[in-house]
């Protein structure tokens, strides 16, 4: 985007608009935003430039700067989710009512999802022959931070970003939750360049296990554009051509992200509704207090409730146990998988629209590509195949410790006073027999297909 800028030979004014859709984020992804946000800043200012910080509906937003400052385009990067699709395209009308260039730009991801496709012109609805498509696809090259960058003789007025309050709804959580971040681009490229070096040989025989370190962490980065996709492809597509185990495995990871959008894009009605119809008369449970215990950690599955405390101690969730989390859900408590998007959304500093979606559809086996309905998690099964020696159980749950580590203790400190948690009480007794509850599953699908 800011090479189109340059191109135009004209000044430049970043700015950054808190509109309502935006506004709308869950109480992390916000405040992980507006880390990224006063990140952006400082670089900006390194380099000669200030972030003009505006709040309110974007197109009356940008009409009115672009006005006061008298630009000829305004230009920003694309994004695919319904939400912001309908307010790109208002904004695009109305500035371009008013004499202004006003474009999206390519940048969020490989390949615009209009330009994969099948045979037959369709899109593409699994993930595997997705990944035969684009894999030896051409990806545009990493472009470098343009020179001439130069902005205008007076710059216009901005907001306050302290102002905001964009952490405000984590409260105790937000100093708990930060120190785990690693937030902007040199954080980004230091991470991409460490699992490169240590991790990527053995990602694709250890990735599933939640107690090893052997993961990028890139999904924060990215869901930010603190680093960009085409990056993450290139480095990782040199490691495969070097031979390294795990370097095709981390790649296909990155295009499990593409695949998302490339649904959202073409099935947007994936964030909300079954995108099976034939599941829409399920008896779905809706939210209980069987939900709540889950969202709190504390239903007596120690894996399920590790998992469900290092999202709210870290921000984010190691993805075989996002898969463990979000079965139990679905599947042992019957539960409707939004109600587990919707935490999700408010939890997770990484949140992502498409991934968020398609994870849970997938899990609950009413989405596209699906795990097959019928297959359940066992959390305790689970976890002696991916913890066997307990490390990532222990890690994030206090109760029967005589020394609780650091961030079994953060959840204590982190989790809302109005739950009345303590490290010191009783752990709690599983919700629903493992058993029994996979039956019940059982008996509910085979109810469904009658």
């Amino acid at each position: 985007m800011l090479s189109e800028a340059v191109e135009l030979g004209l000044p430049v004014v970043p700015v950054f608009v808190l509109d309502p859709e935006t506004e709308a984020l869950g109480a992390a992804a916000k405040f992980r935003l507006g880390l990224a946000v006063a990140e952006f800043a400082g670089a900006l200012e390194r380099i000669g430039l200030r972030l003009i910080l505006r709040r309110g509906a974007a197109l009356p937003v940008l009409a009115g700067l672009a006005a006061e400052v008298g630009a000829g385009a305004v230009l920003w990067s694309r994004l695919y989710d319904p939400a912001a699709r309908d307010r790109d395209a208002a904004v695009k009308a109305g500035l371009r009512a008013q004499g202004l260039r006003a474009d999206s730009l390519p940048g969020h991801l490989l390949h615009e999802p209009w330009a994969v496709e099948t045979g037959t012109g369709g899109f593409y609805r699994v993930y595997t022959p997705y990944w035969k498509a684009v894999r030896d696809r051409e990806v545009g090259a990493v472009l470098p931070v343009p020179a001439g960058l130069r902005g205008p003789a007076d710059w216009p007025a901005s907001d306050r970003l302290q102002d905001w309050r964009l952490g405000a709804a984590m409260e105790r959580g937000a100093g708990i939750v930060g120190p785990h971040q690693r937030v902007g681009e040199a954080a980004a490229q230091a991470r991409l360049a460490g699992f490169l070096d240590r991790k990527v040989d053995g990602y694709k025989v250890q990735r599933d296990f939640p107690g090893l370190d052997v993961t990028s962490g890139l999904s924060e980065n990215l869901t930010y554009g603190e680093i960009g996709p085409r990056q993450v492809w290139h480095a990782g597509w040199r490691a495969m051509q070097e031979g390294r185990a795990g370097a095709e495995h981390f790649v296909k990871e990155l295009v499990w992200r593409e695949f998302a959008y490339h649904l959202i894009y073409h099935t947007p009605e994936i964030i909300s509704r079954n995108w099976r119809p034939e599941w829409d008369s399920f008896g779905w449970r809706g939210d209980t207090a069987e939900a709540e215990a889950w969202r709190r950690g504390m239903t007596g599955e120690p894996l399920v409730d590790a998992a469900m405390r290092q999202m709210f101690v870290t921000g984010t969730m190691h993805n075989r146990a996002r898969m463990i989390a979000a079965s139990y859900l679905t599947k042992h408590l019957l539960t409707d998988w939004r109600v587990g998007l919707d935490w999700f959304a408010e939890c997770l500093t990484d949140w992502d629209p498409a991934s968020n979606a398609l994870g849970w559809q997938w899990v609950a086996g009413s989405g596209p590509d699906a795990a097959p309905y019928f297959r359940v998690f066992n959390p305790a099964t689970q976890g002696e195949k991916f913890d066997a020696d307990q490390a990532y159980r222990r890690r994030y749950i206090a109760e029967g410790q005589r020394q609780p580590g650091p961030e079994a203790l953060q959840f204590f400190d982190a989790a809302p006073r109005a739950w009345g948690l303590r490290p010191d009480q009783a752990y709690p007794a599983p919700l629903v027999d493992l058993a029994a509850g996979r039956d019940r599953a059982l008996a509910a699908y085979a109810q469904r297909n009658a």
